[in-house]
């Protein structure tokens, strides 16, 4: 076989690799129910903005248009996220053959990626992660070529990082990360490069509306760093268990690969052009840890990572059966053991008290929210009739505010991240359920408040809505626009 036919070879083999990762992540998409950034993103996008508090705009609007477009419909509306679950892995086998490797290591590349868990666990829901994973991986496999041939490779680097910069600001560490990397270990004719800075001023040009609406709130985006810092998001974790935590994101058996890669760029002669790349991972790491950023923060960094380890463990295991048995029993053992933790394959009723309430916080997050909602529908049916007009609902954080939206007619107001900038409810209301607010804030808030109900314990979950008090409030001490701001929180 010619070389130009065991390339043709080797992207059919990766474009089969990233269809059975997509086809596996739809198969189970619609298996539990939305996850709250789901529902948030959906009641989000129905306000566009160029920027939100916590977020750019991107994904927000995605979501919202993939709901209506599928009128509601889970699997349709996560199979985005599965499509782009599934080029992440095509374009981490691209980067494998840009660093030699051949058709069988840029498969491996591919799988190794494609049954990782975090590639698992946030390709079957629509979020910001799995774009911008993906966005990294171009980023890093348009980085690859640039610094091996520069020119119009480095607009392709801004173009990736640019749209990314939408999805998810996080991106702008990762080029910087690189930047250093250049700089401390070449080739720094790069930096010379006109091209580069063109790069840059395009990525700078897609980023401009988000980063303008950033400005113009005074950054909000800022105190949602250090709140994320301080431990307050549901994923977040102690520094001490930043690195301790990236064995569990991928695979403990995927390790080996990802740390040959690194070893390869730092030290292998072969892959002296691209030593950047080691240098960004290490600083990037450093970085996240000094800023308490979330152990996921640095996932974007394995694509390029698995790539540069792929083709030596493919090669050290055709050295002998015994070791072709070993790699294939390691990828069996990751995949059965990432599904399980990862992907919604246990009945909701069997999640409590398993490992997966354990490990997989978000799989917690997936189930139960219909029957919250129903606990509003209750309360608000049990009301005066002459009451129901001007009753609202009003949440502490906006899973609970995106539920009640989308399994109820309800008015709902949250001050919580960026649903807080839409606004008080309107004066009208005098009526209040409200839901996650301490009881004491309730009573400095409103004349009299009354617990009227609690949310269910899903099949004994103990998720972070569970067995959760609403109260009737009535008598607002002030105008809601003068009592908002104590309303708002950002978390």
């Amino acid at each position: 076989m010619t070389g130009p036919d065991r390339q043709l070879a080797a992207h059919r083999h990766l474009l089969i690799v990233a269809a059975v990762l997509v086809a596996c992540l739809v198969a189970v998409s619609g298996r539990y129910g939305y996850h709250r950034d789901e529902l948030y993103f959906i009641l989000l996008g129905g306000h566009p903005q160029w920027g939100y508090v916590d977020q750019p705009p991107l994904i927000p609007l995605l979501a919202h248009a993939t709901h209506v477009l599928f009128d509601g419909s889970l699997v349709g509306f996560r199979l985005p996220s599965a499509l782009v679950a599934g080029a992440t892995a095509y374009v981490t086998g691209l980067i494998a053959r840009e660093f030699g490797a051949g058709a069988r290591g840029q498969v491996f590349a591919a799988v190794a990626w494609a049954i990782s868990a975090v590639t698992l666990a946030t390709g079957h829901l629509m979020g910001t992660t799995s774009f911008d994973l993906l966005c990294w991986a171009l980023v890093c496999w348009a980085g690859v070529r640039a610094l091996r041939d520069g020119g119009r490779a480095w607009l392709w680097v801004g173009l990736a990082a640019g749209v990314g910069m939408e999805v998810k600001t996080l991106i702008a560490t990762g080029l910087l990360a690189l930047l250093i990397g250049v700089a401390a270990a070449g080739p720094r004719r790069a930096l010379a490069s006109p091209r580069l800075w063109l790069g840059a001023l395009l990525a700078l040009v897609l980023a401009a509306p988000n980063l303008w609406w950033q400005a113009a709130n005074d950054w909000p985006q800022l105190e949602m760093s250090s709140q994320i810092a301080a431990g307050e998001s549901g994923t977040s974790e102690p520094r001490s268990l930043f690195l301790p935590f990236q064995i569990v994101l991928l695979s403990a058996f995927l390790v080996p690969v990802w740390t040959i890669g690194w070893w390869r760029l730092a030290r292998s002669a072969d892959l002296a052009l691209w030593r950047a790349f080691a240098v960004a991972y290490v600083v990037l790491a450093a970085f996240l840890i000094a800023t308490g950023g979330k152990p996921y923060y640095l996932c974007g960094m394995y694509p390029v990572l698995l790539a540069a380890g792929a083709q030596p463990v493919v090669d050290w295991a055709a050295q002998a059966r015994v070791r072709v048995v070993a790699l294939a029993a390691a990828l069996v053992l990751t995949v059965a053991g990432n599904a399980y933790l990862m992907l919604p394959l246990l009945p909701p009723g069997d999640v409590a008290g398993s490992p997966v309430e354990e490990i997989n916080y978000d799989a917690g997050e997936q189930i139960g929210w219909p029957g919250f909602a129903d606990t509003f529908e209750a309360a608000y049916a049990e009301l005066p009739t002459a009451e129901r007009p001007r009753t609202v609902v009003l949440t502490a954080n906006y899973g609970q505010a995106g539920a009640v939206s989308r399994y109820t007619s309800l008015p709902v107001y949250s001050g919580h991240n960026s649903l807080r900038t839409l606004g008080p409810p309107p004066e009208r209301y005098d009526v209040v359920l409200a839901v996650g607010y301490p009881q004491t804030a309730l009573g400095d808030w409103f004349g009299s408040c009354d617990e009227v109900g609690r949310t269910p314990t899903p099949y004994g979950l103990e998720n972070d809505e569970a067995d959760t008090p609403v109260y009737v409030c009535r008598d607002l001490s002030g105008s809601w626009r003068d009592l908002w701001p104590e309303m708002e929180r950002t978390a």
